[in-house]
Formats: structure tokens, sequence, C-alpha cells
């Protein structure tokens, strides 16, 4: 978003060639892994790419439970609150009962209206796929098991990007990063994962946790180290998971680090405040903290960000439907074009394996102040 997802301008995690298999959803998780700043203002609606509808023509939404958007759409009133056409409805919206749905259905209703969007060549569906928050095993200082570091971004790359714009591999035999070690994980099959996400949790061995957000990148496009397995002949598919990247990894030690640098792309971190709470998201490209299957990374050129949309798809690998209340919050460089959103799961296993296996068709309305 960062991309994402707040985790974003990689390529946000692979996804089966054709469907039942994997490879494809987790290229798709590369989108959110480096986040670019949000724009100052919402772009302009162009006509050719939203059509007004009706409240009755949004599939699902009167059953929809809308009081789960509602503390993500108030997230987004904290960046919004002073823009045209939204200050007024960021404002109201203080107002409303955020226990009451039919109180929130009818402000939406009031205030909204919604847009079917539409592709460049007209067509009204589009690929929906997902993301997450990983979670790792980490410790503040090298020992044991703790010799993978995460890195932060150096302050003076910062202020000159394009002296980063450097093959990971060159850049960890280098030297240059020496001293920019931020945390230390106990699987580099984790760490390369948590790169494409772009933002992720570290249980540290003090009994802490830290929360790690995309810092920056060193400008090189993503290569999926999983596809490079696959074309090697080393796993298949179905294999194209953490889980199963893991195994391989655990059966071929000595040619992990080499399998991982096939990606050129580097992600640096930085750590989050302590006010950032544990039962918080990441932080997305919007700036507010993502809302686990209520927040969307989305093109920024196409929808605003920090507008509520309604999503109608399928949940991962079936045709059982998705349809609910949404809100752009995140970007991601994969995520390009007007009908083309990733989904954000939440953290933790099980919302890693939704995200992996999620590349489905959908259609989206963006909705936006009367």
């Amino acid at each position: 978003m960062p991309l994402p997802r707040s985790i974003i301008d990689a390529a946000h995690t692979l996804r089966q060639i054709a469907r039942a298999a994997w490879l494809l959803p987790l290229l798709a998780l590369a989108a959110c892994s480096t986040r670019p700043p949000a724009p100052s203002t919402p772009p302009p609606a162009t006509s050719e790419h939203m059509q007004p509808m009706a409240w009755q023509a949004l599939p699902g939404w009167r059953d929809d439970n809308v009081i789960a958007a509602w503390s993500a759409f108030l997230a987004s009133c904290s960046r919004l609150d002073q823009k045209p056409r939204w200050a007024s409805i960021c404002a109201d919206a203080k107002h409303v009962d955020p226990l009451n749905d039919d109180a929130i259905t009818r402000f939406f209703e009031a205030r909204f209206q919604p847009y079917r969007l539409l592709n460049d060549n007209g067509s009204a569906t589009g690929t929906i796929t997902g993301y997450y928050e990983p979670i790792l095993h980490g410790s503040r200082d090298r020992h044991g098991p703790y010799q993978t570091p995460l890195y932060r971004f150096p302050d003076a790359w910062q202020a000159a990007p394009h002296r980063v714009r450097a093959e990971q591999r060159s850049l960890l035999n280098s030297g240059a990063l020496r001293g920019q070690e931020l945390v230390w994980v106990d699987s580099p099959v984790e760490a390369a994962f948590l790169q494409i996400q772009g933002s992720g949790r570290v249980r540290l061995d003090d009994g802490g946790t830290m929360r790690v957000a995309f810092a920056g990148s060193n400008n090189q496009p993503f290569r999926s180290f999983n596809r490079a397995l696959i074309e090697r002949g080393e796993i298949d598919a179905s294999q194209a998971t953490l889980p199963g990247v893991k195994a391989w990894a655990k059966r071929h030690p000595e040619r992990v680090e080499d399998m991982l640098t096939v990606n050129p792309r580097m992600v640096f971190f930085r750590e989050l405040d302590s006010d950032h709470s544990a039962t918080q998201g990441p932080i997305g490209a919007l700036g507010v903290p993502l809302t686990a299957q209520r927040s969307l990374a989305v093109d920024p050129s196409r929808i605003p960000l920090g507008a509520p949309i309604f999503l109608s798809t399928t949940q991962p690998l079936s045709k059982k439907p998705l349809q609910r209340l949404m809100v752009a919050q995140d970007t991601g460089s994969a995520i390009q074009g007007t009908v083309r959103a990733d989904f954000y799961w939440g953290h933790g296993e099980a919302a890693g394996e939704r995200a992996a296996r999620m590349k489905q068709d959908g259609r989206l309305w963006v909705l936006m102040p009367k």
C-alpha cells in the first residue's frame, strides 16, 4: 500500500500458475510491499471510469454489517476532514451511533452517491488479490537463532535515493548496510516474505513485540524467488507458499542465500512508535492503521484514498460471495487500474493463507460525497 498493502512500489507475492495453486496470488501480495505517499487531495472523478448508480444496484449492500466498516471510515476522516466535500460529512459522522447498523446505512445513502467503476476498456470486472501482516520472531541483538537482519533506511540515502539503485546482493556484499540493522530474526525465508508484504510484527525474545513498517527500498524491480524455484524444478506451484519454501530451505540450507537474492529488490524498515497499539493494523498509504477485512489497497490515480468502496467478489478459491463495504486506505505499485484492489486480511498465519489464495474476479463501486 505499503506497496500499502498504509504494506508501496514493489511488484505486492506469489499466486497456481492457473488458479488452483498459489503462485500467482503470492505474486500479487507483492503489490503492497511499497507504499507511495498518499496524494494531498483526492483525484477528481472521471466520467469514463465512473457511472452513477442507484443503491439497489449494489449486490448485497443491505446485507452487509456496515458497523464493521464504520471505524475504518472514521479513521479515514482523520485525514479527510479538512478537505473540500469531505469536511461536513466527517463532522456529521461523529454524531452517528456507531452501533446502529440502520443509522450508519442511512448516513451513507443520504450523504454519498455510489459510482460503478469501469476499466479503460469499459468493462466492470477486475482482479481482487489479498495481503496480510506477517508475524516473525526476533531479537534486538544478534545471537543464537537470530541471524537474519532487517535493515533501517539510512538517513543519507533518503536524501539521495539514487544512491541505493543497487541489487540486493551487491548491497549486502558491499558492507554499506553495516550498523543499520533494526532487528534480527530467526528465518531468512520469513524475512524475505516480510519484504514482499512491506510491514509486519516481530515477537521479540524479551517478550515484547516490535511493529515494523516500510521505510524505503533500493528502487529495483521485484522478482519472485518462488517462481525461480518452480522454473528450476525445485518445487511445484502448490508449494509456492511460505511453508513450502521454508520446507525447501530446510532441505537445502546451503542454497537459501542464492535463492533469496534472485530478487534484486531490497526493502528497508522503520519501527513504529510505541503508541501504535497491538490491536491496530499496519499503517497504510493514507497514514492510518488498516482494518482487517475492511481496508483496500487501490490505485490512487483512479480512486481517492480515504473513500468508501463497495466490493463484490468471492472468497479465496471459492464462488462464495464476498460483498461488503470497504475503505480505500492503502496503495501498491502492482495495484494499477480502476477495477483493481488488494484486500487486507489482517495479521498472522490464517490471514496469510487466505491472502495467498486470493485472486478473484470482482467489481467495485466508489462512494463519493453528494
